[in-house]
């Protein structure tokens, strides 16, 4: 599959919804009007662009701290799929190249995601892409008018370099 990443254009923004999937109910969300910065070292989201080249869907990411100083950093990632392209492994290649670049432009030694428990697909598609299992974290999730659990997902540096 080839499956690419590009920075957000004004043309995507339409095609990005998230009210036909049953894990992106999480109340009232003003669409974005601007492309999101693809820029590393802050929160940002890159298109994916599917083989067929047209947009599949996007990948994002917003950075946590697991310590004080910056060197416990993390960028945290997500992902939606148009309707169309899920289930066709785009999803964990998007995923896993999200993670080399994250890897390749910011000195981060971990790139982590969470999912719900009941979100089978996106576990096995962050594991395809490399990511391990830690644990339940419960209660982590606000989605259809309740919190839920979820699973959270990482891969280290040495993994992806290795792997």
């Amino acid at each position: 599959m080839a499956t690419t990443l590009r920075a957000q254009l004004p043309a995507d923004l339409p095609l990005m919804t998230d009210g036909d999937s049953e894990f992106a109910d999480f109340g009232p969300v003003a669409p974005p009007s601007q492309p999101r910065p693809s820029r590393f070292d802050d929160s940002g989201a890159l298109t994916i662009v599917a083989g067929d080249g047209q947009p599949a869907g996007n990948v994002s990411w917003h950075w946590t701290h697991w310590g004080p100083t910056a060197a416990s950093r993390c960028p945290n990632i997500g992902i939606w799929l148009r309707p169309g392209y899920r289930g066709r492994g785009i999803g964990a290649e998007a995923q896993a190249e999200l993670a080399r670049l994250l890897f390749a432009h910011t000195a981060t030694n971990r790139v982590e995601a969470s999912t719900e428990v009941d979100n089978v697909a996106e576990q096995r598609a962050l594991e395809r892409a490399g990511f391990t299992r830690e644990g339940r974290v419960r209660g982590s999730m606000w989605r259809a008018g309740a919190h839920r659990d979820s699973y959270l997902y990482s891969i280290l540096r040495a993994e992806a370099t290795t792997g």
